[in-house]
């Protein structure tokens, strides 16, 4: 299995209304692309403060490797990854993905 972790700096300008309307485009995913087994969203809740910014993100649960290389180039996965990286302050500089075999 593998656990992609995606962490976001978003626009300050974002209401919270905007980040749960983006979340749950994210977590839509998982009706539509084969392989996701499951979708965790929310804020960095760490008392270390060493978030560089990155103050919210989610994690989604891949039955195998296949499964996470399929959905990155799935074309609803393009069309939210788009929304994403207009979401983030600095564009694709304002994200971070970690993935652990898991």
């Amino acid at each position: 299995m593998i656990l992609h972790c995606v962490f976001l700096r978003l626009k300050t300008a974002m209401t919270n209304e905007d980040k749960q309307s983006l979340f749950e485009a994210i977590v839509a995913l998982k009706q539509v692309i084969p392989g996701i087994l499951d979708i965790k969203y929310g804020p960095n809740v760490s008392p270390e403060g060493l978030h560089a910014g990155f103050v919210d993100g989610f994690a989604v649960t891949f039955e195998s490797p296949e499964a996470r290389d399929a959905y990155l180039i799935h074309p609803e996965h393009v069309i939210v990854g788009e929304r994403i990286v207009s979401s983030t302050d600095g564009g694709l500089a304002g994200i971070l993905v970690f993935d652990l075999n898991i």
